[in-house]
């Protein structure tokens, strides 16, 4: 493991880089506006969990792979693509006047989407080959030359870039729960909310479908 203060530099890091929007913050926020805090943490929960399988394959040599492979790389940007795009057009579709959960029925009106908005999120994320390759850039710039067991502290290391990331992860499920509880034009507009997620997951998909190996 790394000495205090690069440690803490890892840490600070990992913040700096959980706070930049992106698909896994856009499916956090867009949950937490339509269905309430709590769906927003499951989503997140979910976004988490998908990065713990990129931690795993890039400390079993998967990640190194997919850096290497342009063919292993190429398959996975496609399926990741298209389940992005696919859900771009679930959103633009979806029908107009669904408010948000209100606070106080909020429980009995969320818990049967939960697995769902889970899955998704874990989908979302797992599907990205670039989080893997992040991991796999990322991570061992902290771990010392001489580290006898480099396999268990990037594992370690891994695993505290997760934890770490949820603070920020439910920071902004709260926020965004709190905006659709308390702002009424927020709940107007959640027919355009949609809409404009829909637009910008398909620009994720698209951009990452044109998206060239970022090893090569």
């Amino acid at each position: 493991m790394p000495d205090t203060t690069q440690l803490l530099v890892f840490i600070a890091a990992g913040w700096l880089l959980n706070l930049t929007p992106g698909p896994d913050v856009l499916y956090i926020v867009s949950s937490a506006l339509r269905s309430g805090v709590r769906a927003g943490i499951v989503a997140a929960l979910g976004i988490v969990s998908g990065c713990f399988v990129h931690v795993f394959a890039a400390a079993l040599g998967v990640g190194a792979l997919l850096a290497t492979s342009a063919t292993a790389f190429t398959v996975l940007k496609w399926v990741g693509a298209a389940y992005l795009l696919w859900m771009g057009v679930k959103l633009l579709l979806a029908k107009g006047g669904s408010s948000v959960v209100p606070a106080a029925a909020e429980t009995a009106a969320i818990a049967p989407d939960l697995w769902q908005v889970f899955r998704q999120g874990f989908l979302t994320n797992v599907l990205n080959p670039k989080v893997a390759l992040f991991f796999l850039a990322f991570v061992p710039q902290f771990i010392a030359p001489g580290t006898p067991d480099k396999v268990t502290a990037f594992l370690l290391l891994g695993l505290l870039f997760n934890v770490n990331s949820l603070p920020i992860n439910f920071g902004y499920a709260w926020l965004a729960g709190w905006a659709s509880r308390r702002v009424g034009a927020v709940q107007r507009a959640m027919h355009w909310m949609d809409r404009a997620a829909g637009v910008m997951f398909i620009c994720f998909g698209l951009k990452l479908a044109l998206s060239d190996n970022p090893s090569r």
